[in-house]
């Protein structure tokens, strides 16, 4: 993600790479963010107010975590911290997840409306298990670098996971038995 020589630099006091370092991660706050709050201004709030966090914290990153973990607990905590404030409605917009390279129209019809059928499914996940399932296959996150970026026992990384897929299994059941959803 980013090189440790750019991180170093930025903590040193070197604004250029500071910023350099603060546009290189903007995608990757402001994906997480849109995934956990699911709309677009609420993400780009989030994404600012991490961004302008990470930038004033900078100094506080101990090369002991990755740095795109510490960068992703940063931006986690602010989308909780933003959810449990507003209890939004969470819908995730299309422009991000795509599940299947359709090779016709109607094709693109089925791979339109499992990706929506996805992207309510996660929707209506409680937080906790929403945000280890952004982080695990938005991000690509290990368990272990998602146990570090949400600070939470592996074990416990591991059970969230089983169980949002659990959810994701039951929530998906009526679009696998021919498309309709409840």
């Amino acid at each position: 993600m980013v090189a440790p020589e750019l991180v170093r630099a930025a903590q040193s006091g070197d604004r250029e790479a500071l910023l350099t370092l603060l546009r290189e991660i903007e995608t990757h706050v402001y994906r997480t963010a849109f995934y956990m709050l699911g709309n677009e201004q609420d993400a780009m709030d989030a994404s600012q107010e991490a961004l302008l966090r990470i930038y004033t914290k900078i100094q506080s990153y101990e090369e002991k975590a990755l740095f795109k973990t510490w960068v992703q607990r940063i931006v986690t905590n602010i989308c909780i911290d933003k959810f449990r404030k507003a209890k939004p409605t969470v819908s995730i917009d299309e422009h991000e997840m795509t599940f299947i390279a359709p090779a016709n129209v109607e094709d693109e019809i089925l791979a339109g409306d499992l990706s929506q059928a996805v992207r309510e499914a996660i929707d209506r996940l409680p937080e906790h298990h929403r945000s280890v399932v952004v982080l695990r296959y938005l991000h690509d996150f290990s368990y272990n670098e998602i146990a570090e970026s949400l600070q939470l026992p592996l074990n416990t990384v591991k059970s969230y996971l089983f169980r949002a897929r659990q959810q994701l299994q039951t929530l998906l059941r009526d679009y696998e038995k021919g498309g309709v959803r409840g």
